[in-house]
């Protein structure tokens, strides 16, 4: 069985961190499992965890009225859940939740910031990391958005 530490190493969501990093940061780091429909996260409830998927599908929903659920994106092996632990309120904007049976990676938001108070420039590389993983579901949210609208002119 592999280590935390083992497991970030071969994640690219955290390939911007040098292995003292990693070791830092998989000390706030525990497994977590999830059955399929098991809510990970709810929007509102307060973001003091975030996770790395090693196995499943998890889908991150949002609640419109009176559409109920709708699917924001699939997030898959590899691929990081939430980054709203980093920023003031630290609520969750959306709900999580297992498509199917997910192992993954839980991390301490609270823990990780302390570490961050102690050594800013592991915050500066974690949310560098996490910066590129923002620009990257912003730019698939824009090109689904595009998708759904398409050409207004052409109406």
């Amino acid at each position: 069985m592999q280590t935390i530490d083992a497991l970030l190493r071969e994640s690219p969501a955290f390939a911007c961190l040098a292995a003292p990093q990693l070791e830092v940061v998989a000390g706030c780091a525990s497994n977590a499992h999830f059955e399929a429909d098991d809510v990970l996260v709810r929007q509102g409830d307060p973001a003091d965890t975030f996770y790395l998927v090693r196995h499943g599908s998890v889908a991150l929903e949002t609640f419109v009225p009176p559409r109920g659920s709708l699917l924001i994106e699939t997030v898959e092996e590899g691929e990081v859940i939430g980054w709203s632990w980093l920023f003031p309120p630290y609520q969750w904007h959306f709900d999580a939740r297992a498509l199917t049976p997910v192992r993954a990676t839980a991390f301490d938001g609270a823990c990780l910031r302390g570490k961050f108070d102690a050594d800013p420039a592991l915050g500066y590389a974690l949310m560098s990391c996490f910066a590129r993983i923002m620009i990257e579901r912003l730019e698939s949210t824009r090109l689904r958005l595009l998708d759904v609208y398409g050409d207004v002119g052409a109406r």
